[in-house]
């Protein structure tokens, strides 16, 4: 039987940063404010004129090093955004080429902030089948380009940043499962409305209904921590890493929990970019993997929640 396994881990942040004592000038807020409601201590911002894909490329192309893969030899292309370079072609197409993998499947997925969980749970798929041996699964937003900056309940949050993993076929258990849900009857918590069909708003931005989304936002990734859990046969105890999307301290807090998970057992690096949305759980996972926190043969369990609601899980050997 064949399984897909992480083979390389690649992630890139914008240069530009905006502190809290930055949005202290900007917006009715505080560092203490911020550090005590999120955890987020800096955010990352694109550059005037630096797209998604551009962000991507730089994690598509660390992934690709470090799993020792020429980019031509791509061969499947999953890519999780809300914030695309165009309405189309879409960023997965305009990623491959950059990359120069002609005429191989490449695409988006517009899941939120699960974008990353639904790419990779499509390009699990594709490996185990054996329709691709190099499947590069990216997550990269520019959600500062849709953030209200007046907006103290989402100014701080959202910020801009890539990651990506690059899948290979393996005969041992690399991703054991991925676990896929969607609820549209929570749509007008948070969302961003505007769009081709409907038509552009004069100002295009993120609507959060904050404690509304953290309550059910708790309550989902909790279901699918046992329900991944469950699905494996697997008791918490076994897991070596929790690897959550990384939207708010609170959430992450909430999550590890309900698992018995002592934090640091936890990848956290929302202090680091705040909240980039599709990109949250590849950046944090690669930063854990170059930091050495992550070794090879351990066990981790992915988890995302984004708008629409969506959210996802994964249960990795790394």
């Amino acid at each position: 039987m064949i399984y897909s396994r992480i083979a390389g881990t690649g992630s890139h942040l914008p240069e530009k940063v905006i502190s809290n004592f930055d949005l202290e000038k900007m917006v009715d807020t505080s560092d203490e404010w911020i550090r005590s409601r999120t955890g987020i201590e800096r955010r990352h911002v694109a550059a005037d004129g630096e797209t998604t894909v551009d962000l991507a490329e730089h994690a598509a192309r660390r992934a690709l090093d470090a799993a020792g893969v020429r980019p031509e030899d791509v061969d499947f292309i999953a890519f999780g955004t809300t914030t695309p370079d165009l309405v189309f072609p879409n960023c997965g197409t305009l990623l491959q080429r950059r990359l120069g993998c002609r005429g191989v499947p490449a695409f988006s997925v517009e899941t939120a902030c699960a974008g990353f969980m639904y790419a990779l749970s499509i390009a699990d798929k594709y490996v185990r089948c054996g329709e691709a041996q190099r499947a590069l699964v990216v997550g990269s937003e520019t959600l500062s380009r849709i953030t209200d900056w007046s907006d103290r309940g989402t100014a701080v949050l959202f910020a801009d940043g890539a990651g990506a993993v690059l899948l290979e076929p393996a005969a041992a258990p690399g991703v054991l499962s991925t676990h896929l849900h969607s609820d549209g009857v929570y749509k007008d918590l948070l969302y961003c409305g505007s769009g081709v069909s409907s038509g552009f708003a004069d100002k295009l931005a993120i609507s959060m209904a904050g404690s509304e989304v953290f309550k059910i936002a708790v309550t989902k990734l909790g279901q699918a921590v046992e329900e991944t859990l469950a699905a494996n046969g697997v008791d918490r105890t076994a897991l070596d890493w929790l690897v959550p999307h990384q939207a708010n301290i609170r959430i992450i807090e909430a999550t590890a929990r309900r698992l018995d998970l002592p934090m640091r057992r936890v990848i956290v690096t929302v202090q680091e970019h705040g909240n980039t949305s599709a990109a949250s759980v590849p950046l944090a996972l690669d930063v854990a993997v170059r930091d050495g926190r992550i070794k090879r043969g351990e066990l981790l369990l992915l988890e995302a929640f984004g708008g629409g609601f969506t959210w996802g899980s994964a249960l990795v050997r790394y």
